[in-house]
């Protein structure tokens, strides 16, 4: 095991610091801000925070305050942050050497949390092929539309493709529109093909990996596979509908019929991972924030470019929960057994998750004079890199905004440590102490 700086565990954190340091370096360039002088110190360290974690929180309006170099920045900042900076790092060592060492292995697989050390060769090009496709099809689909459906000159339509494109299947969230994304609230054109890129990029590579590599379909698959596919499309079918039965009559009240259902669906899929808004996020109904709290917390797919705790996480516990509530000593899960260590990592990512929050939560509540449930909402949007707001970001202290800055870089490589860490330390002890049974409840 390596204890050294080349430690995974402490590589990945790394390479994302050295990643924001420099886009915020590059977007307090004279050249990076739409007006005269420079960007804000603190505003271009938050927007690099922001885009390298693919989170889409921001205090300045993206498409108005930032050059077009700047948004270029912007751009290249989320897509390297989400195809992950050790990623890259190791497609650019197979490019040139055709081969990978085992330590280089070992930072890829702490990224992706591919299977097996077999395993990241094929997931490290599936990444490169799912990206370039899913980006390049998103992004033509959509020049297209803006262009044609939506009179924009084909320039601007090409940049709003390629931007938007890319940012979903990153699932930054960040837009070139002051709106996000409320402008298309009725073009199926536009939201399902970002809708699709976001689900790509969020459900995780190494499901994608074994899909493409275990054709024979549902039987076939494993375990993490299976979890996080239907536990995806169960958030997305219960967050659809508990959106829609809250927001009928509110931020949906314009809307017809498939207006109501294409808002509620997109909103289901952004606000676990994404950070897109078609409707005011600021407006909705307390009770819908509630909602969101729980979509965001949970996020998406291990090893994608979602956040929050991950999908496996949440219904592992879940499973947890099911098996000590029947009664039966084995954790089971389509007809396999948990192993323990997972089922003890899924409860210390988690548990820690929810400390962090807390911490945050009171740090910003003194800090500012918000109400609580605002700040509860920017804090685990922030600390899941979703990237949907009720629009406080910008008011926010310095202070305050720092606080966020740490939670989106936290919670970016925060799990990846966190897991790696785990099971890099797993190991078996020559003894055994006697068995005790604390009271619980």
């Amino acid at each position: 095991m390596r204890h050294g700086i080349q430690h995974p565990a402490r590589l990945v954190p790394l390479a994302f610091l050295a990643a924001i340091a420099l886009g915020t370096g590059l977007l307090m360039l004279p050249g990076a801000w739409a007006a005269d002088g420079n960007s804000p110190w603190l505003t271009a360290l938050f927007t690099a925070t922001s885009a390298v974690c693919v989170t889409g929180l921001a205090v300045v309006d993206t498409g108005t305050a930032w050059s077009p170099f700047g948004q270029g920045v912007i751009l290249l900042l989320f897509q390297v942050g989400g195809f992950g900076i050790m990623t890259g790092a190791t497609l650019l060592g197979l490019l040139v050497s055709q081969r990978l060492r085992l330590a280089t292995r070992l930072v890829a697989q702490a990224e992706t949390r591919s299977l097996g050390l077999g395993d990241v060769m094929g997931v490290l090009k599936l990444i490169l092929a799912v990206t370039l496709a899913v980006e390049a099809t998103a992004a033509a689909v959509l020049t297209l539309q803006f262009h044609v459906g939506h009179g924009q000159p084909l320039g601007r339509a090409l940049w709003n493709g390629v931007f938007h494109a890319v940012s979903a299947f990153n699932n930054a969230g960040l837009s070139t529109y002051s709106d996000s994304l409320v402008g298309f609230a009725t073009d199926p054109v536009v939201l399902l093909p970002v809708m699709l890129a976001i689900m790509i990029g969020g459900v995780g590579f190494p499901v994608l990996f074994e899909m493409h590599r275990q054709r024979g379909g549902w039987s076939k698959w494993s375990v993490h596979t299976r979890i996080t596919l239907a536990g995806s499309a169960f958030l997305l079918v219960a967050g659809m509908g508990a959106i829609l039965a809250l927001e009928w009559h509110h931020t949906l009240g314009g809307h017809g019929l498939v207006g109501k259902l294409l808002g509620a669906a997109f909103h289901s899929v952004s606000a676990r991972t994404a950070g897109f808004n078609t409707l005011d996020v600021g407006a909705m109904a307390s009770e819908t924030w509630a909602i969101h709290y729980v979509l965001m917390f949970i996020g998406g797919g291990s090893a994608g470019t979602a956040g929050g705790i991950k999908v496996t996480t949440f219904f592992l516990l879940g499973f947890v929960v099911w098996a000590e509530v029947r009664g039966q000593r084995d954790v089971t899960a389509f007809n396999r057994r948990i192993a323990v260590d997972a089922q003890r990592q899924a409860l210390t990512v988690a548990l820690l998750g929810m400390a962090l929050l807390a911490f945050a939560t009171l740090a910003l509540m003194a800090l500012t004079a918000l109400p609580l449930e605002v700040l509860m909402f920017e804090a685990i949007s922030a600390f899941a890199t979703v990237g949907l707001s009720t629009g406080i970001t910008a008011q926010l202290p310095p202070a305050a905004q720092l606080v966020l800055v740490a939670l989106m870089f936290i919670g970016r490589v925060g799990t990846i440590t966190v897991a790696t860490a785990l099971a890099l330390r797993s190991r078996p002890r020559a003894y055994r102490y006697p068995e005790e049974h604390p009271i619980v409840g």
